[in-house]
């Protein structure tokens, strides 16, 4: 376990970096081809889907680094739910550097619009730089709590961090910690680390050898995807 601890402590490093730093159809087409058209327009068309998922969190949902944004996994969800002619949209809300306090703050007005299923992914930057895991904890807790109480039937999922274990037995082990419970608490799906499979991994790194690469990010599209088709409804 310790081996992936000290591997994940490189892609946490640069995190803390960041955070401080068809024409349209001619008169002669059949009405068959219009009807076509149509559904093809529809199945593209974000604004004709029913339900929303809004990602929020820092540069990793943010897709930080990456040259075409579309590579970044939130968009590579979006992918898999068109491929299955399922009525979601996908929100990208990460923002680099963002905090757990910085997201409490946020929050409230990605709120106005409505949310099916919310995933929050925060709280690496709280951890690089040495915020308590008991504030920490409660800045996420609030953030679940005004989902919960502007959209009651909201699907929640959490995505669990990791901090360097060079930052002491006790905070590592209270940072770690805080994840889980949270999503026993506020009975949140939970995918327990976010990055499984890519941390440490050269070749799914960008050259820094930390963020995740476009492969990186289909890695971690499908750890995320484990968690969240099975909320998924058509």
């Amino acid at each position: 376990m310790i081996s992936l601890y000290r591997r994940c402590f490189f892609l946490f490093v640069v995190i803390f970096s960041i955070s401080c730093s068809n024409t349209n159809s001619s008169s002669g087409s059949t009405a068959e081809n219009s009807d076509s058209d149509s559904t093809q327009q529809s199945q593209n068309n974000p604004s004709t889907k029913s339900k929303t998922i809004l990602f929020f969190g820092d540069s990793l949902t943010a897709g930080y680094g990456l040259e075409d944004p579309k590579d970044a996994f939130p968009e590579l969800i979006q992918a898999k739910i068109d491929s299955l002619n399922l009525p979601y949209t996908v929100v990208n809300a990460g923002l680099s550097g963002e905090t757990s306090a910085g997201g409490n703050e946020r929050i409230d007005w990605l709120l106005q619009n409505p949310v099916d299923i919310f995933i929050l992914e925060l709280g690496a930057n709280d951890g690089l730089r040495g915020i308590d895991p008991t504030s920490t904890y409660e800045n996420l807790r609030q953030i679940v709590q005004k989902v919960k109480e502007k959209y009651p039937s909201c699907q929640l999922v959490l995505a669990g961090m990791l901090v360097p274990p060079n930052v002491g037995e006790d905070y590592f082990g209270e940072f770690k910690a805080l994840f889980p419970k949270l999503a026993k608490e506020q009975q949140m799906e939970l995918i327990p680390f976010l990055l499984d499979g890519v941390a440490g991994q050269a070749p799914l790194n960008q050259a820094d050898g930390i963020h995740p690469t476009e492969a990186g990010q289909v890695k971690v599209a499908d750890n995320v995807w484990k968690v969240l088709q099975p909320l998924l409804k058509g």
